[in-house]
Order: structure tokens, then sequence, then C-alpha cells
């Protein structure tokens, strides 16, 4: 099993915890707001900035792509569980609004996808029509 990488991610949780507590307080709130972002944000960044100082050995960027694999979809689904019973005690509008959030993020797979591939796209020599490259060349 993998654990490298695990003290990069306990700080990086142990900040957002702190800062989305501290959030909380300022806005008024007996809340966590926005910690386990706070947390992936920071994580995102110092990861990134420790491989391009090559200061991350690969073995401890694939522990914490295991952790990260492991910790999103539980907060996810802890999150998705909350939203569920607040929309049930807000009434149909909040039901309807995340119906349309949701419909609408799928409605635009295709799209993105799209725009993912267009960029990729290598135009392959034997489908160039005869001459092609000569008039690109003049």
């Amino acid at each position: 099993m993998i654990i490298y990488g695990v003290a990069v991610l306990a700080i990086c949780t142990l900040i957002g915890q702190f800062a989305g507590s501290l959030l909380g307080v300022l806005l008024g709130v007996q809340a966590n707001v926005g910690g386990v972002g706070f947390a992936m944000i920071l994580l995102l960044v110092a990861t990134d900035y420790l491989q391009r100082a090559k200061k991350m050995p690969a073995i401890s960027a694939q522990g914490i792509t295991f952790w990260t694999a492991m910790y999103i979809p539980v907060v996810v689904a802890m999150a998705a569980q909350q939203n569920v019973v607040a929309a049930l005690k807000g009434g149909p509008a909040a039901i309807l609004a995340g119906v349309l959030a949701v419909a609408v993020s799928f409605a635009l797979i295709p799209v993105i996808d799209r725009i993912g591939k267009a960029k990729y796209v290598v135009a392959d020599a034997a489908e160039q029509p005869v001459g092609q490259n000569e008039k690109e060349a003049t």
C-alpha cells in the first residue's frame, strides 16, 4: 500500500479545516465553511509547486493520488447527503434548482468533450489532398 505523501495531504487538510472554521467565524456561522475545498485547492497548489521545484518524489505523488482518490468520493457523498436533506426541507424550488443543475451539467458533457478534442486532433497526412503541402509552402 502506498502511504507516501500523507504528510502533505494531512498538512493541507489541517490548514484547510482551520481556514474553513475561521471563515465560518468571520461570517457569523457556527460551521466550517469550505474547509475541504480550501484543503483540496491547497493540496493542488502545494503538489504543483513541489513537482515543479523537483522536491516531490514520484512515489509521494502516487501516494497523494491514492489518498485523493479515496477521499473525494467520501466527501462528495457526505455533501450530497446534506444537500438532499436541505433541498427536501427547502421545498419544491430547491429541488427544481438541483434537478436543473444536474440536467444542465449532463447536457454540457458532450460540449466540453468536443472542446477538449478540438485542440488535440492531428490531421493525418494521408487524408490531405494531393498538392496541399505545396500550396502551404508557397
